[in-house]
């Protein structure tokens, strides 16, 4: 078992995008909110300060909301969405790189690799204090339907017997599900995760 230090936006476990007042971000800023709380993550506990323009020692959802709006123009929602890992790699580049850090490197996999490769990624990700955001498009599984078409971010890995649990940071809490369930879709297209290094 691994997990990753969390922080709190107010009483809640990093963003939700059911605090935003815009319309759009409301209903699709899922890629925007999982940014804000890796940029976050990154001036906590890596030092980069730079990454969030607002106090880390009490993050507010008032100051959280102001800095989702500083993201929106780089990870904005779409008509299907941000259904691609690069354009949230692109996205989040161009905010890195306009706040002058051009030291953390992005690599998407998506999930059409073998389970036991993405298992061994998020493992090592994980073990290397990394958060790992994570898509995912459209499942099959009605138990994962608050998880369709939708960014969030790993904080944790936890093995019971074969099946590899996830800790899954989203809507303002944390969920703990099987990796192994998330990856096995039911669909040719498939999400996918980002490796940050």
């Amino acid at each position: 078992m691994n997990e990753l230090s969390l922080f709190k936006v107010d009483n809640a476990i990093g963003g939700n995008q059911d605090w935003f007042t815009d319309y759009w971000m409301k209903l699709g800023g899922c890629g925007a909110v999982t940014a804000c709380d890796i940029c976050i993550y990154f001036a906590m506990f890596f030092q980069k300060k730079i990454l969030y323009p607002y106090n880390t020692d009490n993050i507010t959802q008032k100051d959280y909301i102001h800095f989702s709006n500083i993201m929106k123009p780089y990870l904005s929602p779409r008509i299907r969405g941000i259904d691609t890992l690069e354009i949230f790699i692109n996205g989040f580049k161009e905010y890195l790189h306009d706040n002058h850090e051009e030291n953390i490197k992005f690599q998407g996999i998506y999930a059409n690799c073998p389970l036991e490769k993405y298992k061994a990624l998020v493992r090592q990700q994980i073990d290397k204090k990394m958060p790992v955001p994570y898509l995912n498009l459209k499942h099959k599984n009605p138990v994962l339907s608050d998880y369709v078409w939708h960014w969030f971010w790993l904080a944790g890995y936890k093995e019971l017997g074969n099946i590899l649990m996830v800790k899954a940071v989203s809507y303002g809490n944390y969920r703990w599900l099987s990796l192994d369930q998330l990856w096995d879709t039911g669909y040719t297209k498939k999400g996918g995760i980002i490796l940050i290094g």
